[in-house]
């Protein structure tokens, strides 16, 4: 008993309040032929890898590779440029004190990106979704982990049927934001994954899919029902406001694991039992996990919270490349100003786990027009604006942020007022000043 208490502590050692509250940002682009909108090859003089190479070569940096092959940058100001599966490229800023901060600086990034990737007749192509691809034109970058995910899903049947999707095409806007005790901790969580379906509605923009209107207002949020029920959606204990650090270390001692790295540092499937059982028991080779094995499990949940050092916020599709600072803008002014976040928890922390998977599994297709219970999440969307607009302006007031950040919040508020979502204003342009072409589709939403 007392071995399992001293495992339990390790375990828990990975939840690290953080000594200030900073704000991180994910942004993954396609990086795609401007003429067809098809997503660039992974070899070759035009292909993404080459792109990756000349920003080893001109920006300087920490080289990181992946079965022998390059597949990230560190830059010198701790930022990372990686691949996805599908010749995505993520860049990850360094973590700032104000989102302003962190906007401008994922903003001068990507628009180097931009050029330089247009030496290589390519464009760089944020949002949600490759519009103009399907699996079977995609060039999968060789990621060791990618074998092993594809295989995961292809074995969970028609569970997993949206997996290989989300790998090769998807792409997002997420944001990292900290806790600073437990009890900071248990107070974020419970309301962003609350908050996080009315987030997926309030962001839907991902309505084409090689090159066609599908009836989806966000194709990426209909893959992520699709994928892994098991460690997607829901932080399910977070709903009932059982969010405290054992909490969800007993919540995900009870998934297994996808893949692991064993001891010769190849990575293998996991056995399919939970990790509890991994730690009593071992691997199937005798060994048995240790903390790295821990943190990588923690990496393989999904959810539209992911904890680990930080509480990463992956609900929302990602914005056309002028509206991405509404996504850190959003989350930052419900979590950040106490005020604001305890609003949101009473708004949103009533709702049960069945009602909200039931309004996630309508979400991709009615966006705004969806019923959570009884209540339409547009009249909740925008009392969420409201709430984080009033916490951003205790921000600005208390010297945390610029008085910008509160303009970021606008393009929401357009959507709110016209009723009119970024995937409906997309589907709109399409129909008619875009006329169906995807090199217009390009020209316009390219960064």
């Amino acid at each position: 008993m007392a071995t399992q208490e001293r495992q339990h502590d390790d375990l828990r050692t990975v939840f690290t309040p953080a000594a200030a509250e900073r704000v991180g940002v994910e942004v993954e682009c396609g990086v795609v032929d401007p003429g067809t909108g098809r997503a660039a090859p992974y070899r070759g003089p035009n292909g993404v890898l080459a792109v990756l190479r000349a920003v080893l070569a001109e920006w300087g940096g920490e080289a990181l590779y992946d079965a022998g092959e390059l597949a990230g940058v560190r830059l010198a100001d701790g930022g990372l440029l990686g691949f996805e599966h599908g010749g995505q490229i993520e860049y990850s800023a360094a973590p700032a004190a104000d989102v302003v901060t962190a906007v401008t600086t994922v903003r001068d990034v990507l628009e180097r990106l931009s050029e330089l990737a247009r030496r290589f007749g390519l464009a760089l192509l944020p949002g949600a979704h490759l519009p103009f691809n399907r699996i079977e034109t995609v060039d999968w970058v060789p990621l060791a982990r990618g074998r092993l995910l594809r295989a995961h899903f292809a074995d969970l049947g028609p569970a997993g049927s949206g997996g290989a999707e989300i790998l090769a095409l998807s792409t997002c806007t997420q944001v990292h934001l900290d806790y600073l005790s437990e009890e900071d901790f248990t107070a974020k969580l419970r309301m962003q994954a609350a908050a996080s379906p009315v987030v997926t509605a309030l962001f839907v923009n991902s309505p084409l899919h090689d090159g066609r209107l599908d009836g989806l207002l966000s194709r990426r949020s209909w893959n992520w029902t699709r994928t892994d029920p098991a460690r997607c959606g829901l932080v399910t204990p977070a709903l009932s406001g059982a969010a405290g650090f054992d909490d969800l270390t007993e919540w995900v001692l009870d998934k297994p694991m996808v893949f692991y790295r064993d001891g010769t540092d190849q990575l293998r499937r996991a056995p399919e039992r939970p990790f509890a059982s991994l730690l009593r028991d071992g691997f199937d080779d005798g060994s048995l996990p240790d903390l790295g094995h821990w943190d990588a499990h923690l990496s393989q949940i999904w959810t539209h919270v992911r904890v680990r050092r930080t509480l990463e916020l992956r609900a929302a599709d990602g914005p056309a490349y002028p509206h991405l600072a509404a996504v850190p803008a959003l989350w930052a002014g419900l979590s950040y100003d106490p005020v604001a976040r305890s609003d949101a928890w009473r708004l949103t922390g009533h709702y049960t786990a069945g009602q909200q998977r039931a309004a996630m599994a309508k979400i991709p297709r009615t966006g705004l027009d969806t019923r959570l219970g009884p209540d339409r999440v547009r009249d909740l969307a925008a009392e969420l604006v409201r709430l984080a607009r009033r916490g951003l302006a205790a921000r600005v007031t208390a010297g945390r942020e610029s008085p910008r950040v509160l303009e970021y919040l606008d393009p929401l508020d357009e959507v709110l007022a016209t009723d009119r979502t970024f995937a409906q204003q997309c589907a709109h342009r399409w129909r008619t000043d875009l006329r169906g072409d995807p090199r217009r589709y390009v020209a316009a939403y390219r960064v």
